[in-house]
């Protein structure tokens, strides 16, 4: 439905094989543990899908959106949390090819499965907000500090490095942000507690702080106040459409163990099947229906973006929104379908219902989304 080449199909096929091999075998004890998937993360990495999107000249497969979200769905259908945990690294790495001067390096390193990536945007004062951080930079003369406290970071703690938000020391407003590189191990950078989410137990998305920590203008990756241009130019495409490949992914999984459910389960009292009953098989039917459907605008918005129009933005803002909403009615559908084993934790959809509910509420949240496009629809400016 992606609508691939041989060439880029057999990209997406390699991931299936590993999240079938390595990713989705792991994926219940990842979720019932709280634990990092290190060794999903470490397989893709082997394989050179952490610079699936980064030029080749530069080590990595020069992928484009398309494919970056048709492995994503194929991840997730294993786990969500590995899912997330990769998606979050393709996003850092959009902020370094921004400015491929001062980030070569680290692009090579990802390319070579070297260097995990993340963003650290959201922050306790603007919540879910991310576009409008309330921390802001401190200059002295040429020298620069950094001090926030950030309130969910993906890989928290195990990427080594971090794409971070602050305020332009001279901002006039909100959206006037820098965009800095913070690397594991720099003095003063710290997780600040502990990752206890309902879903995507896995994907260690804590809270952190800076607390004065220093950088140099090697670490500056926009200009002064230009932060919100690289957010959404290079970073929202890549985000949105992940996430959709993510919710879309999930929602495909769920299809799957609700699919095997029903029709190998049996009413010993007459000898029927739970696919004998009219209500389960439309249940079904509806699942399949609507990831169908958000596959296929998924795709749309993948061709927008490949080929931009007047029309690209407003679909990126669409791609998240509908897919979060997609996830959370399909999952819902087969924890019904399913019944009281449902939430149990063997047949498989118990998980994916949780891992749903994240997207929803993930900056920018449905509710914002809706709004954004709503005011573009109207001709209003969307910020």
């Amino acid at each position: 439905m992606y609508r691939l080449t041989d060439a880029q199909q057999a990209i997406v096929d390699q991931a299936k094989q590993i999240t079938e091999r390595v990713i989705a075998p792991a994926a219940a004890q990842v979720d019932a543990d709280r634990a990092f998937p290190q060794a999903s993360i470490d397989a893709l990495a082997k394989a050179g899908f952490m610079g699936l999107t980064i030029a080749p000249e530069l080590g990595g497969m020069g992928q484009s959106p398309r494919v970056m979200c048709a492995v994503l769905d194929q991840v997730a259908q294993g786990c969500a949390s590995t899912a997330m945990i990769y998606l979050m690294h393709l996003c850092g790495v959009a902020a370094y090819a921004a400015a491929p001067a001062k980030t070569e390096r680290y692009l090579r390193a990802a390319a070579a499965g070297n260097h995990l990536s993340t963003l650290a945007w959201s922050e306790f004062g603007s919540r879910s907000h991310f576009w409008a951080p309330v921390s802001q930079e401190v200059r002295n003369g040429g020298n620069v500090t950094l001090s926030a406290a950030k309130s969910f970071v993906t890989s928290a703690g195990i990427a080594d490095g971090y794409v971070v938000t602050t305020k332009w020391s001279e901002a006039q407003s909100p959206l006037q942000s820098t965009l800095y590189l913070m690397l594991k191990g720099d003095t003063g950078v710290r997780v600040a507690g502990p990752w206890t989410g309902l879903g995507m137990r896995g994907n260690m998305s804590a809270p952190m702080r800076l607390d004065n920590v220093a950088v140099g203008e090697d670490r500056t990756l926009t200009e002064p106040g230009k932060g919100l241009d690289t957010m959404l130019g290079a970073v929202l495409p890549i985000f949105n459409l992940g996430n959709a490949a993510v919710g879309i992914g999930i929602a495909e999984a769920s299809f799957a163990a609700t699919q095997k459910h029903i029709t190998t389960n049996r009413f010993a009292y007459n000898d029927s099947g739970l696919n004998d009953v009219p209500l389960e098989r439309s249940r079904l039917a509806q699942m399949r229906i609507e990831t169908d459907k958000a596959r296929a605008h998924l795709a749309s918005v993948a061709d927008a973006v490949e080929h931009p129009g007047p029309d690209t933005l407003l679909m990126v803002l669409e791609s998240k929104a509908a897919a979060a909403d997609t996830a959370v009615k399909v999952t819902e559908l087969g924890l019904l379908a399913c019944g009281g084993s449902g939430f149990a934790a063997n047949v498989g959809v118990e998980r994916n219902f949780r891992d749903a509910r994240a997207a929803q509420v993930m900056g920018p949240t449905s509710d914002l989304l809706h709004e954004f496009i709503g005011r573009a629809l109207c001709g209003m400016e969307v910020f």
